[in-house]
């Protein structure tokens, strides 16, 4: 678990660039993610409030930002891979509300330790037509070197949604998919219900700021 909240903290960053409730129909996801990422990003910085972590500050620039603009669903269904299928419609949905719940959580701890970061994107390689495209970047940061990261976006009914990130050569969806097989090989869907819920309740009680260490 440690390393998938590294890769949040740093993920984090891309996931709240898709933040913007009205984009024009035809702008580019490319166009989308570089005009909107400075908003969100210099809200974290700027905000007092975040920077010292007021949970419900955070977590409401969280849910008006940033997961509106992420298909918590698919995610939710990749990770869970063939065992997805096997759910009833009630554990999906059961499935999913914890694993966004998990998310805002994450999201919210790393948002709150933004400082100096900036993104710098790469030029996308796509055709117009493509309803799946992936958007490369990196995270330039105060100290070290730079930090590439790409992400996996659709056009959807209700615009493009980010729906899978990859930090340093490692997709989330794939590391989530290790730890959800775990636990269903342990308890089954319900048992991976049981531990997300057990885990949204201990990380409600922490803390942002200790949330994605």
């Amino acid at each position: 678990m440690k390393l998938i909240k590294q890769l949040i903290a740093v993920a984090t960053v891309a996931l709240a660039v898709n933040a913007q409730a009205a984009a024009p129909a035809n702008e580019a996801p490319d166009v989308l993610v570089k005009r909107i990422s400075q908003e969100v990003i210099e809200t974290a910085k700027s905000d007092k409030a975040i920077q010292s972590g007021d949970q419900k500050k955070v977590l409401d620039l969280v849910e008006s930002k940033i997961l509106p603009y992420v298909d918590s669903q698919r995610m939710t269904a990749l990770a869970a891979g063939r065992f997805w299928r096997d759910a009833t419609p009630e554990q999906q949905k059961l499935l999913s509300e914890q694993f966004r719940t998990l998310l805002i959580f994450t999201y919210s701890g790393a948002l709150s330790q933004i400082k100096n970061e900036t993104i710098e994107f790469k030029p996308m390689r796509s055709d117009p037509t493509d309803n799946e495209v992936e958007v490369r970047s990196q995270v330039n940061v105060a100290r070290g070197e730079p930090i590439p990261l790409n992400y996996r976006v659709a056009k959807t009914p209700a615009g493009w949604k980010i729906y899978d990130i990859n930090v340093l050569g490692a997709w989330l969806v794939e590391t989530y998919k290790g730890t959800f097989a775990s636990e269903i090989g342990k308890g089954g869907i319900d048992g991976l219900i049981k531990t997300l819920t057990e885990k949204n309740k201990s990380l409600a009680n922490k803390p942002l700021k200790t949330v994605s260490k």
